[in-house]
């Protein structure tokens, strides 16, 4: 299956960057290279691009989607938290702009093998990148019921977390939970009856809570953003697309915090922490998909978009 994926907020997005010909820019999430392409567009032949994701298919996708800027372009098969070591070996001090399109891309949810989907029987995996060992089908069969119903509450947010890890735990005494459709139905049977037709698909937030643990998706996003920050040139701006609340929150704290970092009580006359702001936040609120991007992306439903510019440090 060819890797189709369609870009969010991508006017927004390329606008939010600022973009200088001759600057340096980072994808830290390229996918199908829909921000990238546009980036490009916009370089001189004096400019450059950095593409990373951990994605094979992506990688395979985006090179050949930006093969016409060859020459400008480096692609990277990593995680962005290692984007600043990327850079140094790429003997890159500091960039002008980066881009994080977060969660899971159209191709990963529309591939069934992939195993993100919880509409279709195949087996459990949800890897963003293959090469680790650990699939869902681990978290799943191993994990105990207090670290599931733990996962299920912080990471789906599910109201019945408690009662889904119980079905979880009791289903696999019988055999182990082998494919998504079998975790669905559990998953699905651990629900009230008159909850079930609301909010969506039923399975959809324990699968999301799965697929964030298994890829250390918010740890990553947390540990990651400081040092994308620092990474930037002054006037360099860093812009996320977040797809659901506890993504956004993250962005939207370790922001604030770059842009006030002071940690001296509020009655104190002058700072004496000695903490210096590393810039602003360009979007007080996020910046949401138009009606127009809703009625022809479905995955923009949720997407928000948040901009840091670095500052003189």
């Amino acid at each position: 299956m060819e890797f189709a994926h369609t870009s969010v907020l991508l006017k927004e997005t390329i606008d939010g960057l600022h973009i200088r010909p001759d600057g340096i820019y980072v994808d830290g999430t390229l996918g199908g290279g829909g921000h990238a392409y546009e980036v490009c567009r916009r370089l001189s032949k004096n400019g450059r691009f950095v593409g990373i994701d951990q994605d094979e298919a992506a990688i395979d996708a985006a090179g050949r989607r930006l093969a016409e800027f060859e020459e400008q372009v480096d692609i990277v098969r990593s995680n962005y938290c290692e984007m600043t070591q990327v850079m140094k070996e790429l003997g890159i001090q500091k960039v002008d702009g980066i881009v994080l399109d977060l969660g899971v891309s159209s191709y990963q949810l529309d591939e069934p093998e992939r195993g993100f989907t919880y509409r279709e029987d195949v087996p459990l995996d949800m890897r963003m990148d293959r090469r680790q060992p650990q699939t869902a089908r681990n978290i799943v069969n191993e994990y105990s019921e207090m670290e599931l119903y733990r996962m299920i509450r912080d990471y789906g947010e599910d109201k019945f977390a408690k009662n889904i890890a119980k079905h979880i735990v009791a289903a696999r005494a019988a055999k182990p939970i082998e494919t998504t459709l079998e975790l669905s139905e559990i998953v699905k049977a651990a629900i009230p009856m008159k909850f079930r037709a609301v909010g969506g698909h039923p399975a959809k937030r324990t699968f999301q809570a799965i697929r964030i643990e298994l890829n250390r998706e918010l740890e990553v996003l947390k540990n990651s953003l400081d040092d994308m920050i620092e990474l930037l040139n002054s006037g360099g701006r860093i812009c996320i697309i977040t797809f659901h609340s506890l993504e956004d929150r993250i962005v939207k704290n370790i922001f604030r915090t770059n842009e006030n970092p002071c940690t001296c009580p509020s009655d104190f006359p002058v700072c004496v922490c000695g903490k210096k702001p590393k810039g602003r936040v360009v979007t007080r609120k996020p910046v949401l998909p138009s009606e127009e991007e809703l009625l022809t992306n479905s995955r923009a439903k949720s997407a928000k978009l948040r901009i840091f510019e670095k500052g003189e440090v």
